[in-house]
């Protein structure tokens, strides 16, 4: 009940945003819902990791023009501001009908991390919402992967809907970029998302490899790409506590991790992709 209510949610933000549905790029958890329809993608006995926020990446220069806002407003959505910055760090809820959903929407930081004033460079407006800017965002941007939803795979749309989601490659790699900047709570976090994502392309790793070496490796700076690369021993390198507590957040997809098969899994993945 409580997942087809948040594909309900889920597909009425889409149908909200779909003016802006070739540029948006659908990141987050659930990105990593989603990538489980891609045809790389097999079969696993476990379900995706659960959210109810759903994260739209959206690339500041690309939207001039346009009023998310108001279409937002228009199938329902509140805002609530949750910090205190200018603009505001702001949730668009869908209110009790939604049971929680929530969207908030992102955009790349590029350069320095304050203003000229000494406020920090945390939120933008774009397209007449506010969006957090975010380091190393742009890495989900680079060669996205359409995902196209419909009645048969569970989304209530009378017409097929294609949407944006990273392609696996970009989305490991970014989450491996942010890993320092994240608290103990989120790496954990990252760490199996990372591991799920791979045993769902366990069987593709070879295309996640030529995504990564053709299409996202060429854009970014040299430090990022070593960081990538070095990012199999420096995050599944030995049984750490990120790792132990890793384990424990797959409990509630109703599996029980070994956090030394864990960190196998992420080490030899990541290997395979960026060694």
């Amino acid at each position: 009940m409580a997942a087809e209510r948040d594909v309900e949610a889920f597909a009425r933000l889409v149908k909200a945003l779909r003016p802006q549905l070739t540029l948006a790029v659908f990141v987050g958890g659930w990105a990593h819902r989603l990538h489980r329809l891609h045809p790389y993608a097999q079969h696993l006995e476990y379900a995706p990791l659960m959210t109810r926020d759903a994260d739209v990446g959206l690339p500041l220069r690309a939207f001039s023009d346009g009023n998310i806002r108001a279409q937002l407003i228009a199938a329902n959505f509140q805002e609530r501001f949750v910090a205190n910055h200018r603009p505001p760090v702001t949730r668009y809820e869908l209110g009790e009908c939604g049971g929680g959903f929530y969207a908030e929407f992102l955009t790349p930081l590029m350069g320095g991390e304050h203003r000229r004033d000494g406020t920090p460079d945390v939120t933008v407006q774009v397209a007449h919402v506010s969006a957090q800017k975010l380091r190393h965002l742009d890495v989900l941007f680079y060669a996205p992967w359409v995902i196209r939803l419909d009645r048969g795979n569970g989304f209530p749309f009378h017409q097929p809907t294609d949407v944006l989601v990273p392609n696996a490659a970009s989305y490991i790699a970014q989450k491996a970029l942010i890993h320092g900047r994240r608290r103990p709570d989120e790496r954990a976090r990252d760490v199996l998302y990372i591991h799920d994502t791979i045993e769902t392309f366990g069987r593709s790793l070879e295309h996640l490899q030529t995504e990564w070496r053709e299409q996202v490796r060429p854009l970014l700076s040299r430090r990022a790409v070593r960081a990538v690369e070095a990012a199999a021993a420096t995050m599944f390198g030995d049984v750490s506590d990120v790792i132990r507590n890793a384990a424990i957040e797959g409990r509630p997809t109703g599996r029980t991790l070994q956090p030394d098969m864990l960190r196998q899994v992420g080490y030899a993945g990541m290997t395979a992709i960026f060694g």
